[in-house]
């Protein structure tokens, strides 16, 4: 696999090495051993799914510390805009973002660490999404940054103001008034610093 930094530190694009012949492909969608030695120690401990139609904006998401997560995700069907804000108080790049296209076409995967909000906008009649995270799933932890603000400099590649959103989604804050439970000099992984 190759791995493509970005703009923000930590953040990475991931890009498997596929083997196609006349039967279709194949590849490695996840190896410890070579993502712990290309990327950073991790225990992936969850894997999701989601489905979304053309027009959805998932996002911008994060859990707060104690239950905050890293996540590696990508598109097994159709395309979306993936998107990554750093929301680390006191981080050189904070309230910038990442953007890349995820699709089935180019395979691409991207990491978000802990202590950074993420969603996507689906660009295809439907795209399936999938993502491991290393934390678990905590509804008291869930937190976001409105995917409606115009300071992030968000080009969602569709209509914002068309987007379908969960009500829940639709009250998140901008990040002028958002409190980060997230700073650049915490310890976001303290079970690896054993």
């Amino acid at each position: 696999m190759e791995v493509i930094k970005t703009a923000i530190d930590g953040v990475v694009i991931i890009e498997p090495k596929v083997f196609g012949d006349a039967r279709g492909y194949f590849f490695e969608s996840f190896s410890q051993r070579e993502f712990e030695e290309k990327v950073r120690k991790i225990n992936f401990v969850q894997d999701n799914e989601s489905m979304s139609t053309y027009g959805v904006i998932r996002g911008l998401h994060f859990q707060a510390p104690p239950f905050a997560q890293s996540k590696l995700v990508r598109v097994v069907k159709g395309s979306v805009l993936d998107v990554v804000v750093d929301i680390r108080k006191g981080s050189p790049t904070y309230g910038q973002h990442v953007a890349v296209e995820l699709s089935e076409e180019n395979h691409r995967q991207c990491f978000i660490p802990r202590g950074f909000a993420h969603g996507f906008a689906v660009l295809t009649e439907t795209a399936v999404f999938q993502y491991k995270c290393d934390n678990f799933y905590a509804p008291q932890a869930d937190g976001g940054i409105s995917i409606k603000d115009s300071s992030l400099g968000i080009d969602w590649k569709i209509p914002v103001d068309k987007a379908l959103l969960s009500e829940k989604d639709m009250k998140h804050e901008l990040l002028k008034d958002f409190d980060s439970p997230f700073s650049i000099d915490m310890d976001l992984y303290p079970e690896f610093s054993k």
